[in-house]
């Protein structure tokens, strides 16, 4: 029986093309779109997913996000390391410090302050240089597109391409001398600045003077002890806020979903292409089952019961289901590996695939049961009319 509804769904070519298109285009935006939103959110705490040294962030109470800084005093370092069950505790300053550029421009970078004794903090990957080298006298670390793109030198030439930041180049930072001592790769953020990283006392140097200017403290849980367990005790110690990184990822991602209007804009995507795949799927279902009501007749006619006619209808759903679901996912996937030397996010993640999964489920389902009550009255005596 199986076979015989396969031959039905494939034997008019026009509307078998036509119903995997919906299908397709469904799971393909569905996918797609969602890929995107995905990494945009990912974007959003790329700092924090680069800093794998520490598992506890700790700042200010009104901290929304990880750039929302709200400077403490220096002195709330010694009180963390003073609360029991935090193996280390090491500053960390972020902000944004401008640049000027050899053409007299300014470039607004993402400065990153590290724990002069540990460099805790510092980039995983290093493409040129030491992390080491920032114990240099004026050292500074780029990050790899920020040297390529944004604080490249302006091309010697008239119409030539930029060149690139290199190790031994000068930076001027907030009126301050900077020597790039290293060229690195960091995660993508949400705002795509350069990042420059350099030691917590330079940084201050390079900061404007402020009486509060430590952004965050890196800790790290004794052995045995758990990370929420001891974020706990620091809030209770010392009524600052204590995070670990996973919580302090979902608090981001969760301030840029309540406040911004990126999920809006994304999830009327997701519907328009969920809604255009139902409609579409859905039609030629329907019309494809009413060009074949007099096969479905004989079958009855031949003793076939409404049960295995309703199996064969269900059969073909989820055949065209699993065809036009891997159509889609594929087709995203191919746009996503294109995109992936430019700036677009894109991260498709198994979560997202099973989410797609269902949508399609759904709409072919759907597309089925529109076609189940026709089926059902339907007669054998049709297939005698004339």
């Amino acid at each position: 029986m199986f076979f015989i509804a396969a031959k039905m769904l494939m034997g008019d070519r026009a509307k078998y093309f036509g119903i995997l298109m919906g299908v397709t285009l469904a799971s393909l935006v569905i996918t797609q779109q969602g890929s995107i939103f995905v990494g945009l959110m990912s974007r959003t705490f790329g700092f924090i997913t680069d800093v794998t040294d520490a598992d506890i962030w700790v700042m200010d109470r009104k901290v929304q996000f990880i750039d929302d800084i709200k400077p403490m005093q220096d002195t709330e370092l010694s009180r963390v390391r003073g609360v029991e069950g935090v193996q280390w505790a090491v500053p960390l300053y972020k902000g944004l410090l401008k640049a000027r550029l050899d053409n007299g421009q300014f470039q607004t970078c993402n400065v990153i302050g590290l724990d002069d004794a540990t460099l805790i903090g510092g980039p995983a990957i290093m493409l040129e240089g030491r992390l080491e080298d920032l114990r240099r006298a004026d050292g500074v670390i780029v990050d790899d597109v920020g040297a390529a793109t944004r604080l490249a030198r302006p091309p010697t030439t008239p119409g030539g391409k930029p060149e690139p930041l290199k190790v031994g180049d000068i930076l001027e930072l907030n009126d301050n001398r900077a020597v790039v001592v290293g060229i690195c790769k960091t995660t993508r953020t949400f705002q795509s600045q350069p990042v420059v990283y350099t030691t917590y006392s330079r940084a201050k140097k390079f900061a404007p003077r402020e009486r509060k200017q430590l952004s965050f403290v890196l800790a790290s849980a004794k052995p045995g002890e758990t990370s929420s367990d001891v974020c706990a005790r620091i809030a209770t110690n010392t009524g600052l806020a204590a995070y670990t990184s996973a919580e302090f990822k979902w608090i981001t991602v969760m301030y840029f979903i309540k406040f911004t209007g990126i999920p809006i804009n994304f999830g009327i995507a997701v519907s328009l292409g969920f809604l255009i795949g139902t409609v579409i799927t859905g039609f030629m279902f329907y019309n494809f089952t009413l060009d074949n009501l007099r096969f479905l007749g004989t079958l009855k006619a031949m003793g076939c019961g409404d049960g295995k006619i309703l199996a064969m209808i269900m059969f073909q759903a989820g055949f065209v289901a699993i065809v036009g679901y891997g159509l889609g996912t594929g087709l995203a996937t191919l746009f996503g590996a294109s995109m992936k030397e430019t700036n677009l996010a894109f991260r498709l993640t198994w979560q997202l695939m099973l989410v797609a999964g269902a949508a399609v489920t759904i709409i072919t389902m759907f597309a089925a049961m529109l076609s189940v009550r026709k089926v059902l009255k339907l007669e054998p005596a049709i297939v005698f009319k004339g």
